[in-house]
């Protein structure tokens, strides 16, 4: 993931149509983020369950 934005005119000079595009890729881009972190926390459990308890 960048640190730079995918868009960098300011949101008053974008056009709707522009707007609603980056809409939908920040919506997507969220979508896979939630899907990444959740299959991080569940590697995370599973490796939690392999180790004994001492």
């Amino acid at each position: 993931m960048s640190d730079k934005a995918k868009s960098p005119k300011p949101a008053g000079s974008m056009t709707e149509k522009e707007l609603l595009k980056e809409l939908e890729y920040l919506r997507a881009e969220n979508d896979y983020l939630k899907v990444m972190q959740e299959i991080i926390l569940e590697k995370k459990r599973r490796e939690r369950e392999k180790k004994p308890l001492q």
